[in-house]
């Protein structure tokens, strides 16, 4: 089964909505691509293609958010799970934590 049937969302959408969020904040800031692109320290032409596909190497990405002074959401990807009660902590401490997978496909 494909991931895009499971979750209805295509990572294509999601880098192209984080592009436009992007583009929205730099024009709220009355800032071409170029001067943009320069105050991130990304090259221009990565940058523009960025804002027309959403294409971005994760480095890229991580700057423009620095220069648009929205960098939390990076340190908050992949974090642990916070817990609403103890039992709740209690029954995820039951589960077995792997080391490794057991399968591959």
């Amino acid at each position: 089964m494909d991931i895009d049937a499971i979750i209805n969302i295509s990572p294509d959408s999601i880098l192209k909505g984080i592009a436009l969020r992007v583009k929205e904040k730099r024009l709220e800031q009355n800032l071409t691509q170029k001067a943009f692109a320069k105050r991130a320290g990304v090259g221009y032409d990565a940058y523009r293609t960025f804002e027309n596909t959403g294409d971005i190497t994760l480095r890229n990405l991580v700057l423009c958010a620095i220069a648009l002074d929205d960098a939390d959401g990076f340190t908050e990807l992949f974090t642990k799970k916070s817990y609403q009660s103890i039992d709740e902590l209690l029954k995820a401490q039951e589960v077995k934590k792997r080391k490794r997978g057991s399968r591959n496909e």
